[in-house]
């Protein structure tokens, strides 16, 4: 992706338990009135303000203990001329739709 250099630019990276088939699943249920394109691993968004995200899969592997085996992935988030406010708070969406039940 290319962003001019005048375009605001925030990345942010975190390793998460998750497969491919959650992150597409999950993803479009965040983004609203976006215009959202999906290729393989990667989400793309426009929102109707200019803001845009592109989130992708980065690597994918799985962790394994024992006989029990557990999807992993790098995700790569990148918001484009997206204000702070809103990212803080599309990252807490982000972070609930994505969390796993456990005490």
């Amino acid at each position: 992706m290319s962003v001019a250099p005048e375009a605001d630019l925030l990345v942010l990276r975190a390793a998460m338990g998750i497969s491919r088939g959650d992150f597409l699943r999950v993803m479009p249920s965040l983004l609203g009135e976006a215009e959202m394109q999906v290729a393989e691993a990667c989400v793309r968004a426009q929102w109707p303000d200019g803001w845009r995200l592109e989130a992708r899969l980065v690597a994918e592997g799985e962790r394994r203990i024992a006989a029990l085996r557990l999807p992993v992935a790098d995700v790569e988030l990148r918001f484009v001329d997206a204000p702070g406010d809103w990212v803080r708070a599309f990252m807490q969406r982000f972070d609930r739709a994505f969390h796993k039940g456990g005490g």
